[in-house]
């Protein structure tokens, strides 16, 4: 392997990597399948596309091409140099409106086309849910198709012209009329024209197997047709000339519900004489909330567009009409449309946990029967399930009878992987039965490779193979794959994970307490691989900043499962590798909520952190950043606020200070404040009492608040009374009999008396991976918190960091306690306790323009619609960012992380700020956030308790 890496070297121009990290990294895609390459190569263009091919064909080396690596069949994966085209082979080389064409790389994402061509009205027709991060070379490898493939066909159907590179070097251009062929391909389907005329079953959606029909001279004999849905296996894909088709103008979304997913695809081919954009389908088991949709148990998604607004609602409106429905919805609002649509692209994921958790898998993604069979179809596949006592959410694209399922295959036991392989087998025939096609979408790879003579019969197969070996005769291009393909049962991603649960600290509530459970949660669909931020959207920002596989949420999963694994990752806990992917992780918990399958790698992260310097010494930033509370009560208990402040402002001794807490040299260390909240709070009022005598709520002094920000405690407090609420801050001594939460004395904080302490929601010992210091400090926050737990009053956190700490990481954490579950029940944002207690509350007017970011802790873990509503309520107009400020608590501040973390806030926050009216009020919840505006912008965020308290102030003067 050695001599195979500096061969490539010498070779190509590009990026080689036969590193752990760099195989781990294409060890999976999106499928149940996992094989591991000797290396990956990211050619720079065709020339180290062909040197790749000549150094492994002299070697004897498998070359498998790979674009986002989303693909569901495995065909994606390799033993042997795995090409990645989305490193460099990315662009789009022209855009001709006139031709309406356009000419583009292999690793070009779909996105990044749309966005191209709609200024001109155009757009790429076919649209795969993947479309922010699939590649226009993997939809040509695997023929996809999308949503809008009723109007505008398959991705062959929008393929003019394809330059590829042999296996042997040869660089042919394939279009129609033989151009490009191989030679022997024409002789070869010359001598088979009655069997290429009557072997292949006609409907929209047949994807297995070659698509040697489209050779036929009364097809054009389109070589670049033929060659789409290859899989990799018979040319390199260098280039691409493809059509571009008009958009409409305006469209509407017509949903219309039915009883059940047997009615509504028995519905859904009599739709198609209206000549609708999309008729999608789905079930109810599969919506999380169907409180959007109309009533009833399944739901089409039909799409119809215009010139105009009102044309698009008619032609919406007539197929209402001629559809017998439960009921029906309208809708013409874009912002209405995605959110709609947002459901049916994250199916793909949420279809891989059924209803009571357990895992669900692909294997049966996407076969395809003609549209009129639909309905019957799918009444055999649920009797076929429930035979082999299987349980799957089938939906997809009705309108071609294409449908896609996750089943809760038992993939990591021998009777479960046989039972797996009987049923695949029982549906290849039914689906065979129905006149349908194995894939109707995806590609056969691995997953259905070996069951095509079920389809074609062993004689197409054959020819298949012959196929094969005129493009091919080494059998160097993604050998296993379409033609003598590898079992469906083997090379399953599964079986190398380990059969016992690991010993982790967190409780992995909903994946059973195991932690490889909790890593298969990625089943690779990518969608934190998006590379612009649009909308509340967050996850995941580091990848956003450095286009690297290995800082994507998927990237960290992938070596999480080979650690676990032991093949390539070898070093188990202290793998350098996993914790180098994971060191830009920003802890942002944004894939907890973006991810379709939530997976939170924050919490992996400090799992991971937690077991690999387990009786190690840390990094400096662990014990300056993740001690930060002790550091700052030190601080406020000695009165040392001034000299810290003082010496913090001096280049020299602050430079020392940053080098010695393993802080980066570009930030400048935040002021303490000069009196802290508690103490302003104890002085304010005879011992601390709040004024009211209203409902008790319970607000939390973070360490934020408490050392960094107190004028936003201060705000809260103001805000919190004018709105009739009586104000207690947590107790401060351990209780010895019943006391009543509020009445003063259990509010007083004297840091040098014996057994009393602070609260603390442990964050940044978490986020440093200091599990077991966290595990203390919220055991003594818990001991604290006993008279409040007692009560029914809410205990408002101000900093949504420290919020979704106490909502999720302390009963994760503390999953033995159930006083931890009883405190995260109580835990409310500043929004939220306003409008659940002091519902008839009216908040001053600020009629002001807001800007800045909804907090990445809020949008993933505690939700902003209280804060929208609260806004609205003030007059605060306007939609606050999404993603992250990249900040984000210890990570901005750690040396060698300040490049990542501008970059992370020039994604949306500081444009927004930036692009925001003069008169915009900038808000900002959590501290990380308000830092990172005033370092990096010059510009003041704040709390939106201190915007209310200033217009109160207002109302009263």
């Amino acid at each position: 392997m050695t001599d195979l890496e500096a061969e490539l070297r010498r070779a190509v121009r590009g990026e080689v990597g036969f590193d752990v990290t760099s195989r781990a990294l294409v060890t999976m895609d999106a499928s149940n399948y996992r094989r591991v390459p000797l290396g990956v190569v990211a050619p720079r263009d065709a020339d180290d596309v062909a040197a790749v091919l000549e150094v492994c064909r002299e070697r004897g080396v498998p070359v498998v091409p790979r674009g986002g690596g989303t693909s569901i069949a495995g065909q994606a994966t390799g033993t042997g140099v795995v090409l990645d085209f989305t490193r460099h082979m990315n662009r789009l080389l022209s855009l001709d409106p006139e031709e309406a064409t356009a000419v583009v790389q292999p690793g070009l994402v779909l996105d990044r086309l749309q966005e191209a061509a709609a200024p001109h009205g155009l757009r790429f027709g076919p649209d795969p849910s993947t479309h922010s991060r699939c590649t226009l070379g993997g939809m040509i490898g695997n023929n996809s198709c999308g949503s809008h493939s009723v109007a505008w066909g398959t991705t062959a159907d929008s393929v003019r012209e394809l330059s590829v590179v042999t296996a042997r070097g040869a660089r042919l251009r394939l279009g129609q009329g033989w151009q490009g062929a191989p030679e022997g391909l024409r002789a070869l389907v010359e001598g088979e024209l009655p069997r290429l005329r009557t072997g292949f079953p006609e409907l929209p959606r047949r994807i297995s197997g070659y698509a040697l029909d489209a050779l036929l001279p009364e097809n054009g004999a389109d070589v670049a047709r033929a060659f789409c849905g290859s899989e990799g296996t018979l040319g390199v894909l260098t280039e691409a000339v493809v059509r571009l088709v008009r958009a409409p103008r305006a469209r509407a979304l017509a949903v219309l519900a039915y009883a059940d997913e047997s009615a509504a695809a028995e519905a859904a081919a009599g739709l198609l004489p209206h000549r609708p954009l999309t008729v999608e389908g789905m079930a109810a088991d599969l919506v999380p909330s169907p409180a959007d949709l109309p009533r009833g148990g399944a739901w089409l998604f039909v799409e119809t567009g215009g010139d105009t607004q009102a044309e698009a609602r008619a032609r919406a409106e007539t197929i209402v009409r001629a559809a017998d429905v439960l009921d029906a919805l309208v809708v013409t609002d874009p912002a209405g449309q995605r959110a709609l649509w947002r459901i049916r692209e994250d199916a793909s994921g949420t279809a891989t946990r059924m209803p009571d958790g357990s895992e669900a898998w692909p294997g049966w993604e996407d076969c395809a029967v003609p549209p009129a069979r639909l309905g019957a179809y799918l009444r055999d596949f649920r009797d076929l399930m429930t035979s082999h006592d299987l349980r799957g959410t089938p939906y997809g694209h009705f309108g071609d009878g294409c449908i896609h399922v996750r089943i809760d295959f038992d993939l990591l036991t021998e009777p479960g992987v046989a039972r797996f392989r009987r049923f695949s087998e029982d549906l290849a025939d039914l689906v065979v039965a129905h006149g349908g096609s194995l894939s109707g979408e995806h590609g056969d790879g691995q997953a259905r490779a070996e069951l095509l003579p079920r389809m074609y019969g062993a004689e197409t197969v054959a020819l298949f193979e012959r196929a094969k070996a005129v493009w091919d005769p080494d059998d160097l291009l993604n050998p296993g794959m379409l033609v003598r393909p590898a079992p469906l049962d083997s090379n399953l991603r599964f079986s190398v994970l380990p059969r016992e649960p690991v010993d982790v600290a967190f409780g992995y509530p909903a994946d059973g307490g195991d932690f490889s459970a909790a890593v298969r949660r990625c089943v690779g669909v990518a969608k934190c691989r998006t590379t612009s931020g649009s909308g509340s959207s967050v996850m995941c920002p580091s990848f956003r900043a450095t286009g690297e596989e290995q800082h994507s949420t998927r990237g960290r999963a992938r070596l999480l499962h080979e650690m676990l694994a032991g093949e390539l990752v070898t070093d188990g806990w202290q793998s350098v590798e996993v914790r180098d992917a994971l060191d830009l992780c920003l802890s942002c918990k944004g894939c907890r909520s973006d991810c379709p399958v939530e997976v939170d790698m924050a919490t992996y992260k400090a799992e991971f952190l937690h077991h690999h310097y387990k009786g190690r010494r840390r990094p400096a930033a662990h014990y300056s950043m993740g001690w930060l509370p002790v550091w700052l009560r030190w601080v406020s208990r000695t009165r040392a606020g001034a000299v810290v402040n003082a010496l913090a402002a001096v280049g020299p001794s602050a430079a020392v200070a940053k080098r010695l807490g393993g802080i980066a040299g570009e930030r400048r260390i935040p002021r303490v404040a000069g009196e802290t909240f508690s103490r302003w709070w104890r002085g304010r009022a005879p011992a601390g009492a709040s004024r009211n005598s209203g409902a008790l709520v319970v607000l939390w002094p973070d360490t934020f608040t408490e050392h960094l920000s107190p004028s936003v405690g201060r705000a809260a407090v103001r805000v919190l009374e004018a709105a009739g609420l009586r104000v207690a801050l947590p107790p401060t001594l351990r209780p010895r009999g019943r006391r009543e939460v509020g009445d003063g004395r259990s509010a007083l904080l004297n840091p040098f008396t014996p057994g009393r302490g602070r609260v603390c929601c442990g964050l940044t010992y978490v986020s440093t991976g200091q599990l077991d210091r966290a595990r203390t400090v919220l055991r003594r926050t818990l001991d604290l918190m006993a008279p409040v737990l007692e009560t029914d009053a809410p205990v408002v956190v101000l900093e949504p960091s420290c919020a979704a700490a106490l909502r999720t990481d302390l009963p994760e954490l503390l999953h033995d306690d159930p006083r931890a579950a009883r405190l995260a029940a109580r835990v409310l944002t500043f929004a939220e306790t306003l409008e659940r207690h002091a519902s008839d509350w009216t908040p001053p007017r600020v009629d002001r323009p807001a800007t800045g970011q909804t907090h990445c802790h809020q949008h993933a873990v505690l939700g902003d619609a209280p804060d929208r509503r609260l806004r609205a309520a003030a007059g605060l107009t306007g939609e606050l960012s999404g993603g992250c400020c990249g900040l984000a608590g210890n990570f901005g501040f750690e040396k060698g992380h300040f490049e990542v973390s501008s970059a992370c806030a020039e994604d949306q926050l500081l444009p927004a700020v930036r692009q925001a009216p003069e008169a915009a009020v900038v808000l900002a919840d959590g501290f990380s956030c308000r830092t990172q505006l005033e370092q990096l912008a010059g510009v003041r965020g704040r709390h939106l308790a201190e915007v209310l308290a200033e217009a109160l102030e207002g109302e009263e003067t």
